[in-house]
């Protein structure tokens, strides 16, 4: 525990080269772009647009889910924030291998950047939300007043699975590749474009809530932004339990090889 917060001391302590890192990762990923940060928005708007049109036209939603387009966003927004804070994060550490061999600076600074770059994101394709759920006449509940909570939730659990991928890739280059693949699958296994409660099998939902988090993540989003109910409690904490102990393990992970990062990058 010392150790751990003699770490978050020193991310504060190089706050500026983690600002420095964030506005970066930023700025790279729209440069060249005409629209540039438009597409924080644009991006999951035109997806929504596309499995709505998916699953709704060509594949007949389920009949219980009205508003379906709102649906949708409000999963794949949460969505799109792990997936690209993970992604990115994985090789932030390979991608600064010249800072990583010349310069003194905590580590973990690396997938934490990303992570807050995804974050910043994430925050900006909200509205997006609120606007096409107001011009549906899909009510806006009380409820997204706890939506920081998950989303601290999210930023927990994303760091630490950051820690986890952007260490293994410094040893084995494949896990890139691999996650590409992996999150493909993640992705249909995730409920963003059907509800979870609508599985057939009751035994099938729970081992997918289980075994994978975002799942858990994604269905609490939904209950707060669309559904407008507060999710079971016990569910909340076994999903709050889940990304602390990925976050703990992930640190450990990324702190014990970390020393080890300059000779192999």
């Amino acid at each position: 525990m010392r150790r751990f917060l003699f770490d978050v001391q020193e991310i504060w302590k190089y706050r500026s080269l983690l600002h420095m890192l964030v506005v970066r990762d930023l700025k790279t990923r729209y440069r060249s772009s005409v629209l540039g940060v438009a597409w924080s928005f644009l991006q999951p708007l035109g997806m929504m647009v596309v499995m709505t049109f998916a699953f709704s036209v060509i594949n007949r939603a389920p009949p219980t889910i009205e508003h379906y387009s709102v649906f949708i966003l409000s999963g794949l927004l949460a969505w799109n924030f792990f997936s690209a804070a993970v992604t990115g994060a994985t090789g932030s550490v390979v991608a600064n291998a010249s800072l990583v061999k010349k310069v003194y600076f905590p580590r973990s600074i690396l997938p934490v950047s990303v992570v807050i770059s995804s974050l910043i994101n994430f925050l900006l394709a909200l509205p997006v939300w609120m606007v096409v759920t107001i011009l549906s006449g899909h009510p806006i509940h009380i409820t997204l007043l706890l939506l920081p909570f998950v989303i601290a939730i999210q930023v927990i659990f994303s760091v630490g699975v950051s820690f986890m991928l952007s260490t293994l890739n410094v040893f084995y280059r494949d896990t890139q590749f691999i996650l590409e693949l992996a999150m493909l699958a993640l992705f249909f296994l995730t409920p963003i474009w059907y509800d979870i409660d609508s599985v057939p099998q009751r035994e099938v939902s729970l081992w997918v809530r289980r075994l994978n988090p975002m799942a858990s993540l994604v269905n609490i989003y939904q209950d707060l932004m669309y559904w407008g109910r507060p999710t079971d409690l016990d569910f909340v904490l076994r999903t709050v339990a889940t990304a602390i102990a990925v976050l703990v393990a992930g640190y450990l992970i990324f702190r014990h090889f970390s020393p080890r990062f300059g000779e192999e990058v």
